[in-house]
């Protein structure tokens, strides 16, 4: 066999792994950096440089850091069964190979991050920054802001999880608590493990605080590769009195 059809057959099998591991939108897989990527692992060459090289093409692409990394999970099961019909399992990638490649894709994030301040790239919320300007915004506008607003918290224990899990968890909890609070609430991202909603008081909140914690609880449930201690935390925080004292709050929360 020669080394095109090596390449191809590789590229096939790489492929047909992702797919089956669930990637999202099979038209926007096939890139010139996965070439790049399977001429150099059949060879001798040292593969860091295509790996970071597909992790940018990735993120500018639109993939996540997880699909990305469970796309990087497929190709070395591949690599080292010799099959497409394998498990991608993001727990077994060298270590190399997975910080090459996210490397590459936190780099072409972390510029996007510069031109959009207000976002967190891993979880899609508002960033803590984002929130306080929010919170600015709340205690010009009313005089008592906690007679009509309030914050609810999420807090997850990461102690004991992987890098790994801890991006996974944390995307998982965005996701619900965007379903939950879709009302045009400001959802932001307060520090490791811990979101906050500033949302309004209103008849519907205690459903749901409720639904929330239910959601989330199923959502962790779902990837194994997420290993949290304990279920997430969700409680409610009284707005104080003045917008520093809301600020020195958020920064205590986030810790």
């Amino acid at each position: 066999m020669g080394v095109a059809q090596e390449e191809r057959l590789l590229r096939s099998r790489w492929r047909t792994a992702t797919m089956a591991a669930g990637w999202a939108f099979p038209a926007d897989w096939q890139l010139a950096e996965v070439d790049e990527v399977c001429a150099v692992m059949l060879g001798a060459a040292d593969p860091g440089d295509a790996l970071v090289r597909l992790g940018r093409a990735r993120a500018e692409a639109g993939a996540g850091l997880s699909e990305t990394l469970l796309d990087l999970a497929a190709l070395h099961a591949v690599l080292t069964e010799g099959t497409a019909m394998v498990g991608a399992d993001v727990d077994a990638l060298p270590a190399r190979m997975l910080r090459m490649t996210a490397l590459g894709w936190a780099d072409v994030i972390t510029k996007q991050v510069g031109s959009c301040a207000s976002e967190d790239p891993l979880t899609g919320l508002a960033t803590a920054a984002y929130l306080r300007t929010r919170l600015g915004e709340v205690y010009r506008e009313l005089s008592v802001p906690s007679a009509v607003y309030l914050l609810v918290l999420l807090r997850l224990d990461l102690s004991q999880a992987t890098g790994w899990s801890r991006v996974v968890a944390m995307t998982l909890l965005s996701d619900a608590m965007r379903t939950v609070f879709d009302g045009g609430e400001t959802l932001a991202t307060i520090g490791p493990g811990v979101a906050a909603v500033l949302t309004r008081r209103d008849d519907v909140l205690a459903r749901q605080i409720s639904n929330l914690r239910v959601l989330a609880a199923d959502s962790l449930a779902v990837d194994p590769h997420v290993r949290p201690t304990g279920p997430a935390d969700v409680w409610i925080e009284r707005l104080p009195a003045t917008h520093a004292e809301a600020c020195t709050l958020i920064t205590a929360l986030g810790r």
